[in-house]
């Protein structure tokens, strides 16, 4: 019995662990398998099933674990005919494309303070396919009534709650904790973590004054220079609802590695 593809991704998305799915899509002539043969590339360059081996499959193998590093999907194409045939390993006369497309864990959203904004980021953020974590030191406000859609809860001491928290390169966090102290605990602990994004509500004034005193405390400014704050994209947002587009829109495009402008400045240059 063959290896259940599907099954193997379901399983990989569970541990949260990083795969690429190589998939033939088109073939003329004669070639090795047939459309739609699939094979899955791990991060660590195992393989489970088979496009039909050779070089080719090799080739495909090393620009997968690309794929998996830039998040990114890729067509690529082979020729099977006379020299290229050869040097593949695969003489079989014909031309074939696979689509390698990344396999990714969804994304945890960790929310520091479970106030106005804390609840509306995460009523945004659950149709975005991100997990919702809520972190704050108030059980009355952080729990599963007040968030339903999260799928964890993180109740107490700020210190002692902090530490525990699985964050890891596939994390975002937003600090909008109810204080500036709090803020200020959440950020210090924030920056020396390996979090993908670190935004912080708040104004520049704020901002500023966190990151003086952090680097007085000997935090490099290069972590610093992570941190998104004031957090969010520029769209004039003044209610928590608005706040949370805003963070959400910026979210977005963290998660696709996108340089966001406005869409007007996009539109005026395309039409240039």
């Amino acid at each position: 019995m063959g290896i259940d593809i599907f099954a193997e991704i379901v399983e990989l998305r569970k541990k949260g662990e990083r795969a690429a799915l190589v998939t033939i899509i088109s073939r003329r002539g004669s070639t090795p398998r047939r459309d739609s043969a699939k094979m899955l590339v791990f991060e660590d360059g195992r393989t489970a099933g088979t496009i039909g081996g050779g070089c080719v499959e090799a080739e495909v193998c090393t620009e997968a674990r690309t794929v998996i590093r830039d998040e990114r999907g890729k067509v690529l194409s082979f020729s099977l005919t006379d020299d290229d045939a050869e040097e593949s390993g695969l003489i079989c006369g014909g031309t074939m494309e696979v689509y390698v497309e990344p396999i990714l864990p969804d994304p945890t959203l960790f929310i520091f303070g479970a106030g106005h904004i804390g609840y509306s980021l995460s009523e945004v953020a659950k149709n975005l396919d991100f997990k919702i974590a809520v972190v704050d030191d108030r059980v009355k406000y952080a729990s599963s009534e007040r968030f339903p859609s999260a799928e964890s809860i993180y109740v107490g001491p700020w210190n002692e709650v902090l530490p525990k928290l699985p964050i890891n390169d596939n994390s975002f966090l937003v600090i909008a904790t109810r204080g500036h102290k709090y803020d200020l605990t959440c950020l210090r602990h924030a920056v020396r973590s390996p979090a993908r994004y670190i935004g912080l509500l708040g104004s520049r004034r704020k901002t500023k004054l966190f990151f003086e005193t952090l680097e007085k405390e000997g935090i490099e400014r290069s972590l610093l220079d992570r941190v998104h704050a004031p957090v969010g994209l520029e769209i004039g947002s003044e209610t928590p609802e608005e706040i949370a587009v805003s963070i959400a829109a910026e979210l977005i495009a963290v998660r696709k590695r996108l340089d966001v402008r406005p869409l007007k400045e996009s539109l005026r240059a395309l039409n240039q």
